[in-house]
């Protein structure tokens, strides 16, 4: 599945609230037979939004048409507990391309950013911030810059920096995987080992 290439983003947000979502409650371990990412924001936090009985939950937020957009915003402590990659692939599946905390995990940090889903860490003064600005208007708009490593709420004109590799950078802005990339750099790649 193909990589969708990002440079900005505006988009309405959708709130989790919640500290230390472990990459079971994103996607529990049930659903990790699949070998392709295909299906599973299916199955995003599959637990929280359906009962025994696979009815929606109403109660959780993404069965809530108040909120809907293509930032996942949450807690501290994003993605921690196992390594799967679904996770990333559930997230991205759903429909979201970014996801704000004020700490990740750094294995879900490198599996979001393998798979087109955009990490951006910010403080935790500004996440407090940005949770109080959906409360009060579920539908504010949030602009992620990619390019200039900056996340705004541009009708409160507040602004905050984010880092990102320069690597991880590169290759969401063009869309590639790490093959992409070495397949970008093939010429390069060839003249250093006529010249090695």
């Amino acid at each position: 599945m193909p990589i969708d290439k990002f440079v900005t983003l505006e988009s309405s947000c959708v709130p989790l609230p919640i500290e230390n979502v472990d990459t079971d409650q994103i996607i529990p371990a049930r659903f990790l037979k699949a070998t392709t990412r295909e299906g599973f924001g299916d199955n995003l936090f599959c637990d929280w939004r359906y009962d025994k009985n696979g009815k929606p939950k109403p109660d959780f937020i993404l069965n809530q048409s108040t909120y809907s957009g293509a930032i996942l915003v949450g807690g501290k402590n994003f993605g921690s507990g196992s390594s799967r990659e679904h996770a990333a692939w559930a997230i991205y599946g759903y429909g979201f391309r970014v996801v704000v905390s004020s700490f990740f995990a750094d294995i879900f940090k490198n599996n979001a950013l393998n798979n087109g889903l955009l990490p951006v860490q910010v403080s935790d003064q500004f996440l407090a911030k940005l949770f109080e600005a959906i409360e009060a208007n579920p539908a504010v708009k949030v602009k992620v810059d990619l390019e200039a490593q900056t996340i705004s709420i541009p009708s409160l004109n507040l602004s905050e920096d984010f880092d990102i590799t320069p690597y991880k950078k590169e290759c969401l802005i063009n869309g590639y995987d790490d093959i992409d990339y070495l397949l970008s750099i093939k010429n390069k790649i060839e003249a250093w080992e006529v010249n090695a």
